[in-house]
């Protein structure tokens, strides 16, 4: 009798794992959106593309390897940054908060909160927190 119960409970248990696995199934292809939470996706590193000191990093819809695009917040703790780097495809920074220093193509540029910039194909540019509160910055790009 405990053997039949234990196997009806599993198979109980594999229906409704299979029922929510469609249920999510359903909701990606059917409702249209995908919904992240960033303190499930948050990553500590160095500043990217070698700029070094300590970032924080929220690569949204990573799993999402059908869209075209990367939507990306990147935190620029005291002391870090992007490393100057050449651009592939068209990039947008925006300045959601702090202080920052580009340099683009030889150029050397301050942004700050509310600053958006457009980098073009085949340029060189990088990013450096400056001041004492952390920079940060929505990144978007095509992948």
């Amino acid at each position: 009798m405990r053997k039949k119960l234990t196997i009806f409970c599993l198979a109980i248990l594999c229906f409704t794992v299979g029922i929510f696995a469609s249920f999510t199934k359903l909701q990606k292809e059917e409702i249209g959106y995908i919904l992240e939470h960033e303190k499930d996706i948050a990553v500590s590193e160095p500043g990217t593309h070698k700029g070094g000191g300590n970032s924080t990093g929220y690569r949204f819809f990573k799993a999402a390897t059908d869209s075209k695009l990367q939507f990306t917040k990147r935190i620029l703790h005291p002391g870090s940054a992007i490393g100057y780097h050449l651009q592939q495809e068209e990039e947008i920074y925006y300045i959601a908060a702090g202080m920052g220093e580009m340099s683009m193509n030889g150029d050397t540029f301050f942004v700050t909160t509310g600053d958006a910039i457009l980098t073009l194909p085949d340029s060189r540019h990088g990013l450096k927190q400056i001041g004492n509160e952390d920079l940060v910055v929505i990144i978007n790009y095509n992948k």
